[in-house]
């Protein structure tokens, strides 16, 4: 009786216990410890330039340094413990699917085996967008909202998140929806309007145009925007005439880092 209490206790501490969580990005690769039972990250985030050409080798090589030093510290989860992951690009069973910002010698990469194989301990791979908005729906502005919620990041192109009762729709790649003849983020993304030159106006009808499509096909219950963009959300926002709800993100740059913890604690059952 007595080892089937212990045992017990130990699954106990350990769900929820802290784990290393990852963000690659183009023009950086940042990792930080999570606590998952508020979504936070303990300590500072360590961040490392993302190396130039981003080849899958490279890369894997980041990770590791950025796993080593987030292992040296004092509130470090344990040696063996997994590490998540974000990539911005298409993961289908650990697979890439595609990279459209990213090198291409990515595509066809089992990006979960190559990371695992160079860590030494196991490794879930997210899209990054999908990474941030599994955060938001647990602990941001989307929690405890129940059926659809899409989270629409604005930066370099479109990025989405598709949760339902909490649970995220893997893959939806919102921001390549076709509006008035062009895909989506050509036109509505961050990058987009400061390339086009447009005024906060100018943009705001266009980002309007887009989230009324994407309005019509899933009749979400919540938009929550993110992206460097969404601290400016009093220039546009006026200009949004949508029956749904509309807020910006809570996590901000910590987002996809708390995601890529969240999702790993979930596939290996280390997270109510």
């Amino acid at each position: 009786m007595i080892g089937i209490a212990l045992s017990k206790k130990d699954e106990k501490t350990h769900k929820n216990a802290p784990l290393i969580g990852i963000d690659i990005g183009g023009t950086g690769i940042k990792g930080g410890i999570v606590d998952l039972k508020k979504g936070k990250l303990i300590g500072e985030r360590f961040r490392v330039p993302t190396p130039q050409p981003a080849t899958p080798e490279a890369v894997a090589e980041v990770v590791a340094e950025i796993v080593k030093e987030l292992s040296s510290r004092p509130d470090a989860p344990a040696a063996d413990s997994p590490v998540g992951v974000t990539f911005p690009g298409i993961i289908q069973h650990g697979v890439v699917n595609s990279a459209a910002n990213v090198d291409k010698s990515w595509l066809g990469t089992d990006i979960d085996k190559k990371f695992t194989d160079r860590l030494g301990r196991p490794v879930e791979v997210i899209n990054d967008a999908d990474a941030a908005g599994l955060a938001e729906a647990r602990y941001g502005a989307g929690e405890g909202v129940d059926g659809t919620v899409l989270v629409i990041t604005l930066g370099t192109g479109i990025g989405s998140a598709f949760i339902f009762n909490g649970q995220l729709v893997p893959n939806a790649e919102l921001g390549h929806l076709e509006v008035d003849g062009f895909d989506a983020e050509t036109k509505a993304s961050a990058v987009a309007r400061e390339r086009d030159g447009l005024s906060w106006d100018e943009y705001g009808v266009l980002l309007n145009r887009y989230l009324q499509h994407v309005e019509f096909l899933f009749s979400p219950e919540l938009f929550i925007i993110g992206g460097g963009i969404s601290k400016r959300s009093d220039e546009y926002f006026p200009h949004l005439q949508l029956r749904t709800e509309i807020v910006t993100a809570k996590l901000k740059n910590d987002a996809g880092i708390v995601g890529a913890a969240l999702e790993v604690a979930l596939h290996h059952k280390l997270a109510k």
